[in-house]
């Protein structure tokens, strides 16, 4: 498929676009897996009140895009040129009925769901691929996990109970 940009995106893009249902998606902060629907070559995102946190997600330009297999390895990582549709054009009217019929465990209709979108002020993004995929040695080497968050919750644990002292020689 080839952009408004002249790039080509890979034939392995493509694919995983097409079969995509959740995408790990960073705005400039660390990756989030976020609910995608594939429409025309591009992913299609939906956020805000009511909906998935995509942190600066509808102000971006530009994200990066993992996509994993269903047991959890990176297949690809992709930059995407990100475009906010804005209710009352022409591309929300034709994508966001499209987007909402394919959101699982929707309350109400479809098109009750578009307008709730719209009145709260939900961002519908689409990611269209915009480079080429980070492959071989450009894929970074280390788990990409991010460390624990402090809590107050976590406690030291106790030494377990023993009924007898165990010697050692």
């Amino acid at each position: 498929m080839t952009d408004e940009d002249g790039w080509n995106s890979t034939p392995l893009v493509d694919e995983v676009i097409k079969k995509a249902a959740v995408a790990w998606v960073s705005a400039g902060g660390p990756a989030v897996a976020l609910w995608c629907a594939p429409l025309e070559g591009a992913l299609v995102v939906v956020s805000g009140p009511g909906e998935q946190a995509a942190p600066g997600l509808a102000d971006a330009t530009q994200a990066q895009v993992t996509m994993r297999g269903d047991h959890g390895g990176r297949i690809v990582t992709w930059p995407a040129r990100v475009t906010r549709v804005r209710p009352g054009t022409e591309d929300w009217e034709t994508l966001a009925p499209l987007v909402a019929a394919k959101r699982l465990n929707a309350t109400g209709p479809a098109a009750e769901l578009v307008r709730r979108w719209a009145d709260e002020g939900c961002a519908l993004n689409r990611l269209t691929p915009a480079g080429e995929p980070l492959a071989g040695d450009a894929l970074p080497t280390g788990s990409l996990a991010e460390p624990p968050r402090e809590s107050l919750a976590v406690r030291a644990t106790r030494r377990p109970f023993r009924l007898h002292r165990v010697r050692r020689r």
